[in-house]
């Protein structure tokens, strides 16, 4: 839980004060700094949702500091989604007319 007192830090917070905020002891926070003791699951989730991360980054198993959000179908956003989507409806002929436009493009 290393990762746990550097973000506290960096968010200017004491232990006490982050412990206010999540209703733990300051005395928890603390061994969960030094390594005394392991947050339970439910309390990971909630530390990594007050610093808005990932338990994943607060266990040491990813460098990726940002919570991993959800990706859309196909991997895309939602107009690329929808592009795709509207895409697959169309005949074979218009699909390659369509692959021409876009190619002219680029």
């Amino acid at each position: 839980m290393d990762k746990l007192k550097k973000i506290r830090e960096e968010a200017g917070l004491s232990q006490q004060k982050l412990a206010e905020a999540l209703g733990l002891s300051q005395q928890s926070i603390h061994s969960y700094e030094n390594g005394a003791y392991e947050p339970d699951i439910s309390t990971l989730k909630m530390i990594a949702d007050f610093f808005d991360t990932s338990v994943d980054y607060l266990i040491g198993h990813t460098e990726i500091r940002h919570k991993i959000e959800k990706l859309d179908k196909y991997d895309l956003n939602a107009q690329e989604s929808e592009l795709i989507t509207k895409y697959r409806l169309l005949p074979k002929k218009l699909r390659r007319s369509l692959q021409l436009i876009v190619d002219s493009y680029l």
